[in-house]
């Protein structure tokens, strides 16, 4: 089992920051891939960053640009930088890992851009 514990989210206005933190515990050796997926309201949860165990990133299209991810190996720990954030950015933010081929995930985080 890998535990995942998000922290960082809140209200921003339009053309602000935030960082999202995400910690993983339990068994993590042999993950293969960290992210973050989000969920706005009645709409289905999608990709907004990926990182892989290489250090390949992915990103959506709508964040390319503003969004970064990275990653503190030692604290095994993924970031989402946010910037430049659009009311349309609003969403639960989920961190996903995924090892042999299951995925899990944390709780989520609430992401609020409204001015």
């Amino acid at each position: 089992q890998v535990q995942l514990l998000e922290s960082g989210g809140g209200l921003v206005q339009p053309g602000g920051s935030l960082r999202l933190s995400c910690s993983a515990s339990g068994n993590i050796f042999s993950i293969t891939r960290m992210g973050w997926y989000r969920q706005a309201p009645e709409k289905q949860r999608e990709l907004v960053a990926v990182i892989t165990r290489a250090g390949t990133t992915n990103f959506a299209a709508s964040v390319e640009g503003r969004f970064t991810i990275s990653r503190d190996i030692a604290k095994n720990t993924v970031y989402l930088q946010m910037n430049s954030l659009k009311p349309e950015d609003t969403a639960v933010y989920y961190c996903n890992a995924e090892r042999f081929n299951l995925n899990y995930w944390g709780k989520g985080t609430l992401v609020t851009v409204s001015s």
